[in-house]
């Protein structure tokens, strides 16, 4: 059985803890997209982790960890992650990485970087992390598959010949930095290739047989799809696919045999970055929420930035759950909203003076003002309870009512960070 566990919306909406949960009844758990530029926040009984290349079932002995093609993998950053949670006593997790994923260079960070500093007040928002350049040339055939590494050197020279001499032009004539050198840059190659050897397999085959054993199968999403390149708020998305679909592009899993959609939606909105962002809130409303939301309050797990935070919009949610294909939906941090009398809820849009319940794209969506609802609050923690049976009433009335404006079962509900703090439905 394979199983993506995907967001919904902006990202940041408790994937993590999800996929930790659910994990433990998987034999594998696949990071099958995206890179260092996000992370998910795990707690458990080792402590409390922020995973950003890693995929979350490596707190079980039992499974597989899998880091496919569609990764953007920074092979500095995975072994430090690695090491960090051997370091706090954690069991060496087993991991493979696809042997046709590609190597984040750090030219890719310097150029996010002084591309960032070039836009100024009209920057994406980047973690400067250097994914978009990494994509940018995974596409135009210029990256490092990790099989190339252990390849001819002849031809690992030649191309990195090439690929010097068409970022040296950007580093020396459009931002005025030092040129690449290639014999740098070869060496840096060599050592990625005698860090990762232990871990780069066939991926493709293994996942292949792992499907036809029938193990259970986790993929798990980075960020959301309102982040995706395709369905979100275009530009300023991320520039790898977000949605559960690319699950089996970046595994060669047949997409027949995804058969478990779980997208994950927070009781309320939060997203990290630039981009439109209809529910948002500001001011002290905002700060309030941000610090009562999350496992220790709204900041990035990667940047350690302020999450930009609003309130639950059912309109874009309910479009992430569509776009992601879901066949149940995990809603997120209900504990969090214990301290309000009220609760506001997006449930349609204004565009233009009229009123419209679908996601539009970003060229309309920038002129789209939030139309609420307000659901009355249960003013009590709900951290400890295990049935939904026995959540105050109106803690209740409000998932029923995401439910409802979302369109598909909402299956689990988390109302706390530790991985106890889960009430099946």
């Amino acid at each position: 059985m394979v199983t993506a566990i995907v967001g919904a919306d902006w990202g940041d909406e408790g994937k993590g803890k999800i996929t930790d949960v659910e994990a433990a009844k998987s034999d594998v758990v696949v990071r099958f997209q995206g890179g260092y530029n996000a992370g998910h926040t795990i707690i458990n009984n080792y402590g409390k982790f922020a995973l950003h290349q890693l995929p979350s079932g490596v707190f079980y002995s039992h499974i597989t960890n899998v880091i496919g093609n569609g990764v953007a993998l920074n092979p500095e950053k995975f072994l430090a992650e690695l090491k960090s949670l051997t370091d706090r006593g954690v069991p060496k997790p087993k991991i493979m990485i696809s042997n046709r994923a590609q190597v984040l260079m750090p030219y890719h960070v310097l150029l996010d970087t002084y591309e960032e500093a070039r836009l100024s007040s009209r920057s994406y928002g980047s973690t400067k992390s250097g994914i978009a350049p990494f994509y940018s040339d995974k596409f135009a055939k210029i990256g490092f598959q990790i099989s190339e590494l252990f390849g001819d050197e002849a031809y690992l020279r030649e191309k990195i010949d090439h690929v010097a001499t068409l970022k040296n032009v950007l580093f020396e004539h459009l931002y005025h930095q030092p040129k690449l050198d290639p014999n740098e840059l070869y060496e840096r190659l060599v050592k990625y290739r005698e860090a990762l050897a232990p871990y780069v397999g066939n991926t493709f085959e293994f996942l292949r047989q792992a499907v036809h054993d029938g193990k259970n199968i986790l993929l798990e999403g980075q960020l959301g799809a309102l982040k995706d390149p395709d369905f979100g708020i275009y530009p300023m998305v991320t520039s790898s696919n977000t949605t559960a679909a690319y699950g089996a592009v970046s595994t060669g899993i047949p997409p027949y045999e995804i058969k478990n959609i779980i997208a994950v939606v927070k009781a309320y909105s939060s997203a990290v970055g630039a981009g439109e962002f209809v529910s948002e809130i500001f001011g002290e409303e905002a700060d309030q929420l941000r610090h009562k939301g999350g496992d220790g309050g709204e900041f990035g797990a990667t940047t350690g930035r302020p999450r930009r935070v609003g309130w639950l919009d059912l309109v874009a949610s309910r479009y992430g759950v569509r776009v992601q294909g879901a066949t149940a939906v995990a809603f997120t941090v209900l504990d969090a909203l214990g301290y309000l009398d009220e609760i506001p809820v997006c449930v349609a849009y204004e565009l233009d003076g009229k009123r419209i319940d679908s996601f539009p794209p970003t060229v309309d969506l920038r002129r789209c003002k939030p139309v609420y609802e307000k659901l009355p609050g249960w003013k009590c923690d709900i951290r400890g309870i295990r049935r939904f049976e026995d959540l105050p009433e109106n803690a209740r009335r409000y998932v029923a009512f995401a439910e409802k404006g979302i369109g598909v079962p909402i299956k689990i509900v988390s109302n706390g960070p530790s991985r106890e703090d889960i009430i099946y439905r």
